[in-house]
């Protein structure tokens, strides 16, 4: 009785108009409307109208059944959407200039400066967080077009040409990662392309793909040996945290059915853009990883978290999912694919799965663990997009020939995200254990000219930020820890004599406080605090490391937790900074 009174009973507050819910109903259908499927409906209306008109959002909490406020708090929670009220209207067009730490040290704030005089007023230029392309910095996205190695010229030109959307990509490569093993994958920086050619489904059937995954869904293939070969691979989540793929395979496979799996490529981490390099060169090989863990473990359904700014990656996931599901190699688990809406905490695998369930992108306490209870409160396999890539080369090739790779006592392959300073950025598949001197000088042509190292980020944001005295530790898991710091997605960041490491912690710092879902006080107000401490020419080191404890303490998630670790670096290995003496000699 009274879930058929509440089905009949209309919203309270503000009632839909007529328009606004035929508007509505054009983008998203009829319904049924599921409730997890709103962060995409707002995504149709945000593309539609550029914004998200507040007479819209009252139509789909209509549409959906749901309260306006519900609705209203996603809506505002994610920087992608943008509210307007009544009738105000949305900027023709918006410029975002990433700010993230590779992109200020090219120029980023000289473009921030005059791009707005020479585009006029109907043009919005924005500064944005890391957009995942800083081996092509400094990057500037006209829509959803991006410039890499971006001029005010280049801007403007793209802006004249109302070129707002992102090119098409063309199914006509052949890729094999493999094959680049101790390799730099990104091209040199003249060579860029904003849409590479990549290896479509036809070509990658006719290079013995998926012939992995059908042997396993039909018996041919034993599914013991495949873990086997993980474990013995050594191959460890790619996203940071570094757990061992195989074990985490036998954790959720002990697991009740129905279990799920999801898929984080938010890649939010400034200086990390490995994912993209590979998804936008050969989607199959990780979607086939994707179908021999879905079905070892025992998934009924798979959903794809791809970060909202890899307009061309969603593009070529769309059109390759839709041609392995119209000719299947085998049977299909369910395969949905999610778009993140701008929001860094949602690489927080707990985030992930509420953004997933299309609410605000916050993390949950632990525990549970989300192997026990994750989406939609099913145990959950939860993987990088990397880790599932090499998947189907482990089992082919053996697992000796992962852990074959490696330096100074580590194994396997690592896919660094290399920024900054140096001559050649990019993509580099190094031995595990490699050092940053190695990397530097083997794999990224040595540093710029005029340039020699000063210090280096081996982590992104959250991994601290080493002097180049510290350039001869290995890199990776397990080996910056003691030094204050930690590998995580393997995102450098390379300094130079030019640049100071404090500079890089208050970008860190903004960063974080930025990107904070705002969920627990020690990270909210702590990151906030510690930004506009890191400003004073001399900083206040007792009450930062304060702040550091609660934060690290206290904090309910990662972001807080790590958020000290470049302010902890900069105090410890740069103290001449720390009291306003500025760049070394």
């Amino acid at each position: 009785m009274r879930e058929r009174i509440r089905r009949k009973a209309k919203l309270k507050g503000r009632q839909a108009d007529d328009v606004s819910l035929g508007e509505v109903r054009a983008l998203i259908g009829d319904a049924p409307h599921p409730r997890d499927l709103l962060i995409e409906h707002l995504h149709k209306l945000n593309d539609a109208y550029r914004c998200l008109h507040d007479r819209h959002l009252v139509a789909l909490a209509r549409e959906m059944n749901i309260p306006m406020a519900e609705v209203f708090e996603v809506a505002t929670f994610y920087h992608h959407f943008e509210v307007v009220k009544g009738d105000a209207q949305a900027p023709g067009l918006t410029v975002r200039v990433c700010d993230g730490l590779s992109c200020e040290m090219a120029g980023a704030q000289d473009l921030l400066q005059r791009l707005p005089a020479l585009l006029g007023g109907d043009v919005r230029v924005v500064a944005a967080p890391c957009v995942g392309r800083c081996e092509q910095a400094p990057v500037a996205v006209v829509h959803q077009h991006p410039v890499p190695v971006a001029t005010v010229e280049a801007v403007v030109d793209l802006v004249d040409k109302a070129h707002a959307h992102h090119p098409e990509a063309l199914a006509d490569a052949v890729f094999m990662a493999s094959s680049n093993a101790e390799c730099s994958i990104s091209p040199r920086p003249h060579a860029i392309e904003v849409a590479p050619g990549y290896a479509g489904y036809a070509a990658y059937r006719h290079a013995g793909g998926y012939a992995l995954a059908a042997a396993l869904v039909n018996g041919e293939q034993d599914a013991e040996s495949v873990i086997k070969a993980m474990e013995d691979s050594g191959l460890r989540g790619l996203g940071g945290a570094g757990f061992p793929a195989g074990r985490k395979w036998r954790i959720v496979r002990d697991q009740p059915a129905p279990k799920l799996m999801a898929v984080n490529i938010d890649e939010g981490e400034p200086g990390t853009f490995k994912d993209r390099t590979y998804l936008e060169r050969d989607p199959h090989r990780f979607l086939e990883g994707l179908l021999i863990a879905a079905q070892i473990v025992g998934i009924e359904r798979c959903y794809i978290y791809l970060r909202d700014e890899y307009h061309g990656c969603r593009a070529i996931l769309e059109t390759e999912l839709a041609k392995l599901q119209a000719n299947p190699p085998c049977l299909l688990p369910h395969i949905e694919l999610r778009r993140g809406a701008g929001a860094y905490i949602c690489g927080e695998e707990s985030a992930m799965i509420e953004s997933i369930e299309g609410k605000r992108g916050e993390p949950r306490m632990r525990p549970p663990y989300i192997a026990q209870v994750g989406l939609f409160g099913r145990p959950t396999l939860e993987h990088n997009f990397e880790t599932l890539y090499w998947v189907r080369d482990i089992v082919e090739k053996g697992a000796s020939w992962f852990s074959s790779y490696g330096r100074n006592g580590r194994k396997g392959l690592r896919s660094f995200s290399v920024s900054g300073r140096v001559r050649h950025p990019g993509v580099k598949l190094a031995p595990a254990g490699i050092t940053l001197r190695e990397l530097i000088d083997e794999y990224c042509d040595g540093m710029q000219d005029g340039h020699t190292l000063y210090a280096y980020l081996p982590g992104g944001a959250s991994g601290g930020i080493f002097p180049a005295s510290l350039a001869d530790v290995p890199l990776d898991f397990d080996t910056i820890q003691p030094h204050g710091g930690f590998i995580g997605s393997a995102a450098v960041i390379v300094l130079s004599q030019h640049d100071r490491a404090r500079d890089a912690a208050l970008n860190m710092m903004r960063f974080f406080s930025h990107e904070s879902c705002g969920q627990c006080t020690p990270c909210r107000v702590g990151t906030s605090k510690a930004a506009k401490l890191l400003e004073a020419p001399v900083w206040d080191v007792d009450t930062l490391e304060d702040l550091n404890i609660v934060m690290t303490d206290a904090s309910i998630c990662g972001l807080g937790q790590a958020a000290p670790n470049p302010v902890r670096c900069v105090i410890k290995y740069f103290p001449h900074e720390v009291n306003g003496a500025g760049v070394a000699a």
